[in-house]
């Protein structure tokens, strides 16, 4: 970790701790285990997420658009959105991760201080794809996204996940590959049963709305899905994180991947599922793991669903959000930033030939 990051501005830690986001927490007694190789389709990946999920959901499937096929945007906005340009005309760690988390109180979840700028963001993602440091834009060419937005969600507004269907649409996403939902729900992951009364914005962040989420987004990146199991028949495997992360990167010891039956023979297509802010296993505990719907739609669809776990960090991220605004380090958003690229190892393990 940065020298400059042992002494934490109390402003940083206020602007971190508003952060608000989404949560989930394990059984007792579990051994960790290995990240099995799985031998799946590296180049049908997928990624959702909730909140601080989502925001990073955008992060990953930019910086890996040559072998990300679609994304899940659940009350997320657009890429590179908490970038302040102070920030990087500063590149200073404790002074420019307050510019940030200012910029992502208030214009990348309220909108305060005015709206994402689509077109900017855009123009951002292409000097970095053309620096090499995320892929090329063209790649997110034949990608489905799916967003939504809560009509209760005052967390992060419909304006920001506005501008996030407008980025997409910079960067060329067709528009018969976008959907923006707008329907009932608070800041929460939705379900047909499971969770939260509708409309609530609370842990664990899991909400009833009668509306199989986890569903539409796998339908809306992979087409017409088999009917989900009505329990699910595979493993909820805890695995040991420290492989793929360094000190200081945020991320909790396990994280959780379920493998259904099926997925015993290679080819099986991962879909990397985010938590939120509050939504770890440590902060709720396999709520958002277990009652997201993820696992049941897995199982008749050849998906293997990988659940990395952040941690929180008092004072630099106390809910345990996944970073969006630069909380590990400046270079947050390209294929090296320290979450984008252990998450990725975790994938390219699951790739792996068994």
């Amino acid at each position: 970790m940065d020298k400059h990051k042992a002494a934490v501005a109390p402003a940083v830690i206020a602007a971190a701790t508003l952060l608000a986001g989404l949560a989930l927490s394990a059984p007792p007694g579990l051994a960790a285990e290995a990240l099995p190789k799985l031998g799946a389709d590296l180049a049908a990946t997928s990624v959702s997420g909730l909140s601080s999920g989502a925001f990073m959901a955008v992060q990953i499937e930019v910086a890996h658009s040559k072998d990300i096929v679609g994304a899940g945007i659940v009350a997320g906005g657009p890429y590179a959105c908490a970038e302040s340009q102070a920030s990087r005309l500063v590149p200073f760690w404790p002074s420019a991760v307050l510019q940030n988390a200012q910029q992502a109180l208030n214009q990348c979840m309220r909108t305060t201080s005015g709206t994402p700028d689509p077109e900017a963001l855009a123009k951002r993602a292409a000097e970095l794809a053309q620096d090499g440091k995320i892929d090329p834009l063209s790649g997110l060419g034949d990608d489905n996204v799916y967003l939504f937005s809560g009509n209760e969600d005052q967390t992060v507004t419909r304006p920001v996940v506005q501008a996030a269907e407008s980025f997409y649409q910079e960067v060329g996403v067709p528009l018969g590959d976008l959907t923006l939902v707008e329907k009932e729900g608070g800041h929460a992951f939705i379900t047909e049963q499971g969770g939260g009364a509708c409309g609530l914005s609370a842990t664990p962040y899991v909400s009833d709305c009668d509306y199989e989420q986890a569903k539409a987004i796998l339908a809306w990146i992979y087409g017409p899905l088999v009917e989900a199991s009505a329990e699910p028949a595979g493993r909820f495997i805890l695995f040991d994180q420290q492989p793929f992360a360094e000190p200081g990167d945020g991320f909790a010891d396990e994280g959780v991947v379920y493998v259904p039956p099926s997925c015993a023979e290679p080819g099986c297509r991962v879909h990397i599922a985010l938590h939120g802010c509050e939504q770890s296993r440590e902060a709720v505990g396999d709520t958002f793991i277990k009652e997201s719907g993820y696992a049941e739609i897995a199982d008749q669809n050849r998906l293997v669903i990988l659940f990395p776990q952040a941690k929180a960090i008092t004072g630099i991220n106390p809910q345990g959000c996944w970073d969006w605004w630069g909380y590990t380090g400046l270079d947050y958003l390209d294929k090296d930033a320290p979450q984008i690229a252990a998450i990725w190892a975790m994938v390219e393990q699951l790739a792996a030939t068994p």
